[in-house]
């Protein structure tokens, strides 16, 4: 009986050492270090959600690089459009004239308006108020 003993406690000491050695790890069940296995299943826990936190500023720093892009084109169009406007109120342009650059405005707008239409990241749109702002849970 004694022997049997043995031979069962060593067969377990041996399946629990060569569970260690295939996994690489000191725990691998509550049986090894029930404290042990509740710190680093937290602590597995948090570096998951430090991997999330990372993956989250990574997508924010894309997201806010699109944003910037397109807002820069705006503005590039918005300096145009404001030396249109400065070129038509010059007396000295005819009505044809004031025709081209009416129509160099309208298209300019437009060219903004797509912009803002085309601008999304993930599906939303960045320019037109859908992304939604800070706290926004939509």
């Amino acid at each position: 009986m004694l022997t049997a003993n043995s031979i069962n406690q060593n067969d377990r000491a041996m399946t629990s050492t060569m569970e260690r050695l295939s996994t690489g790890k000191r725990i691998n069940s509550a049986a090894d270090d029930a404290a042990g296995l509740a710190i680093a299943t937290k602590m597995t826990s948090q570096i998951r959600g430090l991997d999330q936190a990372g993956r989250n500023a990574n997508n924010a720093t894309s997201m806010v690089q699109l944003a910037d892009g397109a807002a820069e084109q705006i503005s590039n169009i918005l300096q145009r459009m404001r030396e249109i406007v400065v070129q038509a109120a010059d007396g000295s342009n005819s009505d044809s004239d004031r025709a081209v650059l009416d129509v160099e405005f309208k298209e300019a707008a437009a060219e903004i308006d797509r912009i803002v239409d085309v601008t999304e990241f993930n599906g939303k749109k960045l320019l037109n108020g859908e992304a939604g702002g800070v706290g926004d849970s939509s």
